[in-house]
């Protein structure tokens, strides 16, 4: 099927790596023109080398920098004439449990989190409603429907994040902007084989992944692919997704502690 995403414009936020990264290669797959930033810009253009320059704009931006993120968004339509599209990708999780995490953790989470959705929606806002099939899509997490204890601050900001996107949703649809968000589970990036490779293991990296699956209860029993979250993430993108808003869908291989 022909998504309808050639020749749109869609900017990707955190495009550094893991499923940012795989978007972007799968954007520009389908013809689209992409912009994506990273705080690190080595970094960045490492990551996207090889990449087609031609549809390709990169630039380093911290999401929580709101006058960095319309110069951003503001270089994007100059070169590429409008944007169709918004993926909030950019953010991280911390690994605390409450009796771990101080006052200042919780502001800088719920500053991420939120800023990664805000800063980058209320810049593009206007340009989206200029759009024939506006798109935004947040790139979530079950956590935020099913929290855990080891990851309470970023549980409660994701949770918070799918409540937002929501109310984004219903406020943006008069302009005919549709907002979704993906639901992750574990994803293969490089955390896990650093983390593999940090356990000084002999077990076989497969062998492993498939323990840590059973262990979190995946009932596909392995970790999703970085392109398996950017396939659901570019059908959400797509004009071929044009009567759905304000939902989400998991990526996550079957991982859950209840129905919803």
């Amino acid at each position: 099927m022909d998504l309808g995403l050639a020749g749109r414009t869609v900017l990707v936020t955190g495009g550094s790596s893991g499923v940012g990264l795989a978007t972007v290669r799968a954007l520009l797959e389908e013809g689209a023109n992409v912009a994506t930033c990273g705080r690190d810009a080595a970094r960045l253009a490492a990551a996207t080398a090889g990449l087609p320059k031609d549809r390709l704009l990169t630039g380093a931006c911290d999401i929580r920098d709101a006058d960095g993120v319309r110069r951003l968004v503001a270089r994007t339509v100059d070169t590429f004439g409008g944007l169709d599209g918004l993926v909030n990708n950019a953010g991280q999780s911390r690994m605390k449990s409450l009796s771990d995490t101080t006052a200042r953790d919780w502001h800088d989470e719920l500053e991420l989190k939120f800023a990664g959705v805000l800063h980058p929606v209320t810049a593009a806002r206007p340009h989206l409603a200029a759009s024939d099939a506006a798109s935004v899509v947040n790139v979530n997490a079950v956590l935020a429907k099913q929290p855990e204890r080891r990851l309470i601050t970023t549980s409660a900001a994701r949770a918070g994040l799918l409540n937002l996107a929501k109310s984004l949703a219903d406020e943006l649809a008069g302009e005919n902007v549709r907002v979704n968000s993906v639901c992750l589970g574990l994803i293969d990036t490089g955390q896990w084989t650093r983390r593999h490779a940090a356990e000084g293991t002999k077990e076989p990296y497969e062998a492993w992944q498939a323990r840590l699956a059973a262990d979190r209860g995946i009932a596909l029993g392995r970790l999703g692919r970085p392109e398996e979250a950017a396939h659901a993430i570019l059908l959400l993108l797509s004009p071929r997704a044009s009567y759905i808003t304000g939902t989400s869908i998991d990526v996550c291989g079957g991982v859950g502690r209840g129905i919803l």
